[in-house]
């Protein structure tokens, strides 16, 4: 069965950090290029960052520049995104997606989706 599945998201304090991991079933990861998405209450769904299927390109969102890292981790079948310095703006629901050829700006267009997972940042 193909499948992606988020994990690691939770409750932080604004400037703690988290690690988000998207992990792949059924297909093999390091061949796809991959997108995390995420979507805050009221707001559009947004890429904030992404990763070409080498891994050799990198994409960000100019507002996580810095503070957030997407990496693979092949032998693991996973795609992370590492982020630090987390802010009250950064609260939504995370989605990682995984696609045959590009990083693409619309989550639906992506070959494969996940159900996403809430990270929460407080004050």
């Amino acid at each position: 069965q193909v499948q992606l599945v988020e994990s690691g998201g939770g409750l932080v304090q604004s400037g703690g950090s988290l690690r988000l991991s998207c992990v792949a079933s059924g297909f093999t990861l390091e061949y796809y290029a991959i997108g995390w998405f995420r979507q805050a209450p009221g707001k559009e769904r947004e890429l904030v960052a992404g990763i070409s299927s080498a891994g050799g390109s990198t994409y960000y969102k100019d507002s996580v520049k810095g503070r957030f890292t997407i990496s693979r981790d092949s032998a693991k079948n996973t795609v992370y995104l590492q982020m630090i310095n987390l802010k009250l703006e950064d609260t939504a629901v995370y989605y990682c997606a995984a696609d045959r050829s590009l990083v693409r700006l619309g989550l639906y267009e992506y070959d494969y989706r996940g159900q996403g997972t809430q990270v929460t940042v407080s004050s």
